[in-house]
């Protein structure tokens, strides 16, 4: 006869702790969490793009998903539903599915003929050009323009010297080794190491410095120099002689660090120049190359020209925004795959494969959907901020004074719009906005505010703009110092600390009394 069997509690019931058994603690908690959705993402990263990218962005997802292409969207595309049992993958009849369509007088697409292009491996789909489009057979591409590099231009001087290969190949490393200003970045020791283990050449440093210094003498002049000091130097043993010349080279040779900091005294002490010596000295230095392979770099034509997000007109004294027409690109979810779902739907053989087809058919295709969707949220996004910043400084819009400007953070226009304040942050980084004034970046609008002894609210530019006139007007003899600045805003009503005066002058550029200092 079967009897139950009580189990038996160590200590009885009172003994079965949690503290004996840790592994059986329970705990109940609440947790709030926000996550955003993969569209939400998608969004938010669009929003930083600027349009000057946004284009290539685009070209990405053009080439990524074949259901997405350029031109206008479909009407009632968005009203388009795709309904699929993924419950069922047993190929039987799926009388559950549903797959609703617009436009019943498409052409017709054979899914089984999208599912016999596969790729010579068979391990994916084929999408041919009836489904990428023509394919722009009529374009023709323009080629890009090709220009000489540094590098080229040293390898081709290295040419016209009588070297064995041994210490071509040298000479070859030492140019790659030079960084985009003409610099020398890596120890002889480093670089014998590099031959040595890469190209299995034996070499030394004396070797290597001797064609170091032949290289030295390539044009552009300062090229291959490790320094800023040894550069400008090179550049001067290239001038034509004379005593200005011969002098730089000894103020550079012996004084670079008092000449930097602008210790002139020291150095005419020294070398008892005059001031009409030393002033020669300076005029034949600042004349000199600090970055004599600067001259080759390749400039991206994308950070070449400033291509505004928006525009801005003055319409008698209304200001009128536009968008710029490349952040509203034409886009649509490819007919083609449409037709293929709607194949699918009148076909009455239904098998796993076809299926399986139909599944990644419909991702893609919500993909094109989401994008096109995120690409209109975005310039509604952009619009509708730009708008509220033209609202807060109507005054500077209408006049283009800047004097005009008011203080705005990013928190009043996120109360303005309603967005949050990174969304804000995400639209104004990297925009440019056009007016009838100039072109400005859109953070150039805000800032922060202080208050005069009147208690008056101005912008920190207004502070800024001031403070760069002080020193605009300065005798270079003697330049202000930061404490007399500070003393000069006081009397103007604005009342900020040295430190502050000190933040405001590095956040212009502007170096330090001393280094301000002219003869």
């Amino acid at each position: 006869m079967y009897k139950p069997v009580t189990p038996v509690f160590p200590g009885g019931i009172a003994g079965w702790s949690t503290k004996r058994y840790p592994m059986l603690r329970q705990s109940n908690q609440q947790k709030l969490l926000q996550k955003l959705s993969p569209q939400q993402i998608q969004l938010m990263k669009l929003l930083q793009v600027p349009t000057a990218n946004l284009e290539e962005r685009i070209k990405e997802e053009l080439e990524e998903n074949p259901a997405l292409e350029a031109g206008n969207d479909i009407t009632g595309s968005e009203q388009d539903t795709y309904d699929l049992d993924n419950n069922d993958r047993d190929g039987d009849d799926d009388q559950g599915e549903e797959v609703e369509l617009s436009d019943d007088n498409a052409e017709k697409v054979d899914l089984d003929d999208f599912l016999r292009r596969e790729d010579d491996d068979g391990g994916g789909y084929d999408y041919g050009d009836d489904y990428y489009g023509s394919g722009g057979d009529d374009k023709q591409v323009t080629p890009a323009r090709v220009e000489s590099s540094l590098h080229d231009n040293l390898l081709d001087q290295l040419g016209m010297l009588a070297l064995d290969d041994k210490r071509h190949r040298i000479a070859e490393q030492i140019i790659g080794s030079l960084d985009e200003d003409g610099y020398l970045r890596r120890e002889a020791g480093a670089i014998a190491d590099d031959l040595a283990f890469g190209q299995n050449i034996d070499t030394n440093e004396e070797e290597i410095n001797v064609l170091i210094k032949e290289i030295q003498q390539f044009d552009p002049p300062g090229i291959c120099a490790w320094t800023l000091q040894e550069c400008l130097i090179l550049q001067l043993k290239r001038l034509p002689e004379s005593q200005p010349v011969r002098d730089a080279i000894k103020v550079l040779d012996k004084y670079f660090d008092e000449f930097t900091k602008k210790h002139y005294d020291k150095i005419q002490k020294h070398l008892d120049l005059t001031n009409d010596g030393l002033k020669q000295v300076i005029n034949v230095i600042v004349k000199l190359n600090p970055k004599p392979g600067a001259a080759f770099a390749v400039v991206n034509k994308a950070e070449s020209y400033i291509i505004p997000d928006f525009f801005v007109f003055n319409n008698n004294g209304s200001p009128e925004l536009t968008l710029n027409s490349k952040n509203a690109p034409e886009l649509r979810v490819s007919e083609g795959y449409r037709e293929m779902m709607k194949a699918y739907d009148r076909s009455d053989k239904k098998n796993r494969s076809q299926k399986e087809a139909v599944l990644f058919i419909k991702q893609k295709l919500d993909a094109a959907k989401w994008f096109i969707d995120a690409i209109k949220q975005r310039q509604h996004t952009l619009l509708h901020t730009m708008q509220a910043i033209i609202d807060f400084q109507r005054e500077f819009f209408i006049t283009g004074d800047e004097s005009a400007l008011r203080p705005m953070i990013l928190k009043d226009i996120a109360q303005m719009t309603g967005l949050d304040i990174s969304t804000v942050s995400r639209v104004a980084n990297s925009k440019y906005v056009q007016t009838e004034y100039g072109t400005y970046k859109l953070k150039y609008f805000f800032s922060e505010a202080l208050h005069t002894e009147d208690g008056e609210e101005v912008s920190t530019r207004e502070v800024k703009n001031i403070l760069n006139e002080l020193i605009n007007a300065e005798n270079k003899r003697k330049p202000l110092s930061d404490e007399h600045l500070t003393d000069m805003l006081t009397e103007k009503g604005y009342n900020i600390a040295r430190r502050t005066v000190a933040k405001y002058r590095e956040q212009l550029n502007i170096p330090v009394a001393r280094l301000r200092k002219e003869l």
